[in-house]
């Protein structure tokens, strides 16, 4: 049965406003163009507020003080946020309670929490702890002595290494590989002496690792990624990194073994990032950026190397230009020379 909510419920749930009739009934979201009289949308972006005029939808989320144009809206600061917490009250169900599926594999001295799923083709190694309501997909592996916590969701094909923690309420997606051992080679004269990598990788309570991301364990000690931090796809992150609370790092960024992140730290697509290396709190990096030094807090950089983000766009409205530019040169090179020829009587 789906579920169904009037939007008087759906603003105490948000903790929104009301404007317009608040007894409609909805079952569900909807864009703001193809929404029924049933569904609930949201406008989050400003520019696009006329579109509220011609949308069906039953009631729309919108900041406070927007046109309305005569719909009912529930008011709140952060309609995305909304958003958000609407799909998940319409949209996810809770994870039904399977247990453990045959054809999995359960190895010695495994400690399993209530209420926990493993699927088919999953492998669970030794000594590993696995908390409560946790699921764990099929062709997942969980190497020897790994701890994962309670509300997990491993899923198909990810790789947990030996040893490895991993908090509450995280999820790792199809592919990623936690605890891949650290780039590191010692030179011996004629190629390369393999160091052992010894440490772990600890994920902290609420964290989100994308599609076929790759963190590496520890030399020594510990790569850490903290609380609440979200890994797009195809992130790669060195031995000993540590990323600090709360980080937004998109799809394709590589960082090098040894650097720290702050808290709130974002890191646009493709960002590159050398080693040994300090970002600080609330750093901004756009997208396709070469980082090779450490970054103040609180402040927006781009360009490879980076630079501040206002004096990058700077320098990027000079770039189309630059033929002309160096066209002009010329001729002034040219001019010069025939000055200096006639001031020297030649």
């Amino acid at each position: 049965m789906p579920i169904t909510k009037t939007v008087a419920e759906l603003a105490e749930f948000l903790g929104g406003t009301v404007r317009g009739n608040a007894e409609i009934v909805v079952n569900g979201l909807a864009p703001l163009e193809r929404a029924t009289s049933d569904k609930i949308t949201f406008l989050a972006n400003p520019r696009y507020a006329s579109k509220v005029a011609d949308t069906g939808a039953g009631a729309v989320l919108m900041t406070p003080g927007g046109e309305s144009y005569g719909r009912t809206v529930i008011e709140m600061p952060n309609p995305y946020l909304g958003f958000a917490k609407l799909l998940t009250l319409f949209h996810t169900a809770p994870h039904p309670y399977l247990g453990v599926l045959p054809g999995s594999h359960i190895a010695e001295n495994v400690t399993l929490g209530d209420s926990i799923s493993i699927y088919p083709g999953a492998c669970i190694g030794n000594r590993v702890t696995i908390g409560a309501r946790t699921v764990i997909h099929s062709g997942a592996v969980i190497y020897e002595g790994v701890s994962i916590g309670d509300d997990c969701v491993i899923h198909a094909n990810a790789v947990i290494r030996e040893r490895c923690r991993v908090g509450n309420r995280c999820i790792v997606q199809p592919g990623a590989v936690i605890g891949s051992d650290g780039f590191g080679y010692a030179p011996d004269g004629r190629g390369y002496y393999r160091i052992p990598q010894i440490g772990i990788v600890m994920l902290e309570d609420d964290v989100e690792v994308g599609a076929n991301c790759t963190i590496d364990r520890a030399a020594l000690e510990v790569t850490l990624i903290s609380r609440g931090t979200k890994l797009d796809n195809l992130v790669q992150i060195a031995h000993n990194c540590q990323i600090g609370e709360d980080c937004m790092i998109v799809s394709q960024v590589g960082i090098s073994g040894s650097t720290k992140l702050g808290n709130h730290v974002t890191l646009g697509g493709q960002v590159g990032i050398a080693g040994h290396l300090t970002i600080g709190d609330n750093v901004m990096v756009g997208a396709q950026s070469g980082v090779p030094g450490s970054l103040a807090a609180n402040a927006v950089y781009s360009g490879t190397p980076t630079m501040p983000h206002k004096e990058w766009l700077r320098a990027m409205a000079v770039v189309p230009r630059l033929p002309e530019l160096k066209k002009n040169i010329s001729i002034l090179e040219k001019r010069i020379a025939e000055l200096e020829n006639r001031l020297a009587g030649n």
